[in-house]
Order: C-alpha cells, then sequence, then structure tokens
C-alpha cells in the first residue's frame, strides 16, 4: 500500500486527489492549514495547523512523518491572485511566490529524508508558467511563481536522480474550484487524469512537464 503525502487538501483539487487516492487504497496523508469537513468525511490521515510557507511549520510536519516512509510527495497547495498592470502589488506577487515556488522546495526539502528509491515528488505546477506557450500575459505573480517552480523542479530531478527518485511537474488543468471562479472542469476528472500521470512516472520520464491529459507541455 503506497503512503502519499499531499499538501493544500482542505478543498478542491487536493481534496479530490484525497478522496480518490483513499478510495483505491493508498495510505494518504493530508496536510493542511485548517482541515474542512468534506476532507475530515474522506478518512485519511490528517496533519493539520502546517503552512507551507513558515520553515517551523515544516519542520514541526517533518517531525510528525519522522520515520515514515513516503512514496508519493504531491505538493498541491497555492494559491491565485491577479494583478493588473500599473496597479500591481507586490507584497502580493511575493505572498504567490512564497507559497507556490518556496512552499513545494521547502516541504520537499524538509521531507527528503522519507523519501527511498522509487519515491515519487510530484509539484502541481500550471500551463501559465510555460514561456512558450504565454499568448495572453497577465497574473504577474501567478504565471512567474509557476515558471519558477517548474526550475526548482528540475533542479529537484538532478538532486534526487542518484537515490532513483523520480520527480514530475503537473498541470492540473482549467478546474472549476473556488481559485477560479468556478470555472472548467470537474475537480473529479483533473484528479483523475493526475493520479495516471503519478502511476506513469518513472526515472525514465523524470523531469517532464505534463498536462493531466497526459501530454508534454512546452517550457
Amino acid at each position: 500500500m503506497a503512503t502519499t503525502v499531499i499538501t493544500g487538501t482542505n478543498r478542491g483539487i487536493g481534496l479530490e486527489l484525497c478522496r480518490q487516492l483513499e478510495e483505491r487504497g493508498d495510505n494518504v496523508i493530508a496536510v493542511c492549514r485548517s482541515p474542512s469537513d468534506e476532507l475530515v468525511k474522506t478518512g485519511v490521515t490528517i496533519i493539520e495547523d502546517i503552512d507551507v510557507t513558515n520553515q517551523d511549520s515544516v519542520q514541526n510536519l517533518a517531525r510528525q512523518l519522522e520515520g515514515t516512509t513516503i512514496d508519493v510527495l504531491l505538493n498541491n497547495a497555492g494559491i491565485l491572485r491577479s494583478e493588473t498592470f500599473g496597479k500591481i502589488d507586490y507584497d502580493v506577487m511575493l505572498e504567490q511566490y512564497r507559497v507556490n515556488t518556496l512552499g513545494p522546495l521547502r516541504v520537499t526539502e524538509a521531507l527528503a529524508n522519507n523519501l527511498v528509491e522509487g519515491s515519487k515528488v510530484i509539484i502541481i505546477s500550471s500551463r501559465v508558467g510555460s514561456i512558450d506557450d504565454n499568448s495572453s500575459g497577465g497574473n504577474y505573480g501567478y504565471r512567474a511563481s509557476k515558471t519558477a517552480v517548474n526550475q526548482i523542479g528540475m533542479n529537484l530531478k538532478h538532486e534526487f536522480e542518484p537515490r532513483g527518485i523520480s520527480v514530475a511537474l503537473l498541470h492540473p488543468g482549467l478546474v472549476a474550484t473556488e481559485m477560479t471562479g468556478g470555472r472548467g472542469i470537474s475537480a473529479r476528472d483533473s484528479a483523475t487524469g493526475l493520479i495516471r500521470r503519478i502511476d506513469e512516472l518513472s526515472l525514465d520520464t523524470s523531469g517532464g512537464f505534463w498536462h493531466a491529459e497526459g501530454y508534454t507541455l512546452p517550457w
């Protein structure tokens, strides 16, 4: 039975990933700041009061997971804030960077000793982080934070390759969640695709940037 640790689980894609992985029999450990009623109902193990932007908080997570082998570390926690050029709030941009870019790195570094040969590190990135695919502009902080986390994912690919640990950057699609204002596909369909990509991941494909539907995305 695989043990999967997922951040950002109280709603949206993270919640649906918990549901589906729990239903198929995985040992799911859901990490969040405060669990929703829906998360509690899934029956997964919950570690709460964890803020991925806070070093002490993440070290607390590491202490609670000491001795636990992690088969899949799924960095899902993220935020989206919109900005308009000429009225950019740079503190808000930095907030997105702290959560979306540094959060996955902070969590992965803290839990690196829990990973073993065959483990997988997943970062939920976004297609809007692709420079080649940017055809509309906007969302300066969100786009830049996702572009940066793609670079971090590639660094982690090289970091973990000697240990037999694979890394993937996955775009969930435009998903109808609170973050997107309810626009897009269902969280259920997105999570199903993401789980397929995670299951398929190997050392040979480590470091890739994929859509949940299975095709590669440009950097």
